[in-house]
């Protein structure tokens, strides 16, 4: 979704060049593409036809001001349309989850199976403890399902989360209400009940969990939907509407090839606003869901903030001063430095993930790029780096042929690897004598060439 529509909108907006405003017909040829672009994208044809009919109504002889050209303020509209379709206009507070009742708030997952209820589960234990600072407790109540109860229990040791244990010979609505009691008797702060799912909509089901949503009264009723279901998320999303009255939507896999399809007919089709969006398979892979900025990666915009948000929460900030304090006095960048800078961008989710969240002239510019090849070099370079020595490391003008040989037979890679590897280093270590002077703009030139796969 994100490509093709930033490439149909470039290639309208070029041909709108030199228009004075944006006239009916001119409008309708760049509307034309923006549709055919989403309906490609898999978004549902109700949605498609409401937004058309907003940005068209809103666009018809808005004036071209400054140095905006027609196109450019064709995608101005365009833009606060889609936030508004994915819930801009509900206001700021509506995503946010809501913790007003005494404790524990209760918050009941409601979805499909495959969808990803049980690792999203995890992933919002995950955000409340480290974002919200709640002690958290999980529940599963998918009796169905074979090492559904297992695995909940796993993903929910991994964040650190209290696991409430349950059989799969216990009925779901025991289950929840036996964890009530004890989420109340252990002050925790949040219940998360993972439910059953079905690779359909059926009866059974919606009475299951209607029973459960009358028996715990949840604060907050989310439905997770796999944001690559295309055409099918909004069949899925009438049904678990009319069913249950739900509070909002998280989006999983969205980090797939949909992007963004199942967003906007979702939304569309429940008025309920998404809160949350899985972007990456990791448990710490999940995001607030923020309209405007998803606006902005469709667009192709990117999305800085996110991106700095990562750096926040990946980067070790005392390193990094160490780091610039030690270059700033004449001290000498070498290997161990080198490997920190690798591990602080795997913090970031790594080069995939921090391409994804630039703009889409940048993206293009690396489109050539192999990605998992670039990701895999980057592993090997750290795995060199750990065959080495301390000394070293320290001090690699020690690491001579014999010492080669060792570090390549260390890392389990040719010898012509190691030194691909201290070649690269040596042009960040040069970037780095030049650094105190040279300014943002030198060292991003600089810097070119010195990530694998980045030519």
């Amino acid at each position: 979704m994100l490509n093709n529509l930033t490439q149909r909108l470039s290639k309208v907006v070029k041909t709108m060049r030199g228009e004075a405003r944006l006239t009916e017909s001119n409008t309708a040829d760049m509307l034309r593409e923006v549709r055919l672009a989403l309906l490609e994208a898999d978004v549902a044809l109700p949605a498609v036809r409401d937004f058309i009919a907003r940005v068209k109504e809103k666009a018809l002889g808005e004036e071209v001001i400054g140095s905006l050209t027609p196109g450019q303020a064709l995608v101005g509209v365009v833009h606060d349309e889609l936030a508004k379709l994915m819930g801009a206009d509900l206001g700021p507070d509506a995503a946010q989850l809501s913790f007003a009742t005494q404790p524990p708030a209760i918050i009941l997952m409601a979805g499909l199976q495959g969808a990803g209820k049980t690792t999203t589960v995890g992933k919002l234990a995950k955000y409340l403890q480290e974002q919200k600072k709640k002690k958290v407790l999980t529940v599963s109540t998918d009796v169905y399902r074979p090492a559904a109860i297992g695995q909940l229990e796993t993903v929910t040791a991994q964040v650190g989360a209290d696991f409430f244990p349950s059989q799969s010979s216990q009925k779901p609505v025991d289950i929840a209400l036996a964890a009530v009691d004890w989420a109340k008797k252990h002050h925790h702060e949040v219940l998360l009940i993972d439910t059953a799912g079905r690779l359909g909509i059926d009866e059974a089901m919606m009475a299951e969990i209607s029973a459960l949503h009358t028996a715990v009264k949840p604060i907050e009723t989310l439905f997770v939907v796999d944001a690559m279901l295309g055409q099918d998320a909004i069949n899925t999303a009438r049904a678990f509407n009319e069913a249950l009255p739900l509070t909002g939507i998280v989006l999983t896999k969205l980090d797939g090839d949909a992007r963004g399809g199942a967003a906007l007919s979702v939304r569309h089709v429940t008025g309920k606003p998404i809160k949350f969006a899985g972007v990456a398979e990791k448990l710490d892979g999940l995001e607030a869901f923020d309209p405007a900025r998803m606006a902005n990666r469709i667009l192709g915009m990117g999305d800085i903030l996110a991106l700095v948000e990562e750096a926040k929460k990946g980067v070790d900030i005392a390193a990094a001063q160490d780091l610039a304090q030690k270059i700033k006095v004449g001290g000498k960048f070498d290997l161990n430095d080198f490997k920190a800078q690798i591990s602080q961008m795997k913090k970031m989710g790594g080069l995939s993930g921090l391409m994804d969240k630039l703009p889409s002239q940048l993206q293009q510019a690396a489109a050539s790029t192999n990605m998992d090849q670039a990701e895999k070099q980057v592993r090997r370079m750290e795995g060199i780096i750990n065959a080495m020595t301390p000394q070293e490391r320290t001090k690699p003008e020690l690491i001579k042929a014999s010492r080669k040989r060792r570090i390549a037979t260390g890392a389990g890679v040719q010898v012509q690897e190691v030194n691909r590897l201290l070649s690269q280093f040596d042009q960040m270590q040069s970037m780095m004598k030049k650094f105190k002077g040279a300014g943002m703009m030198k060292m991003m030139r600089s810097m070119k060439g010195m990530l694998p796969g980045l030519r």
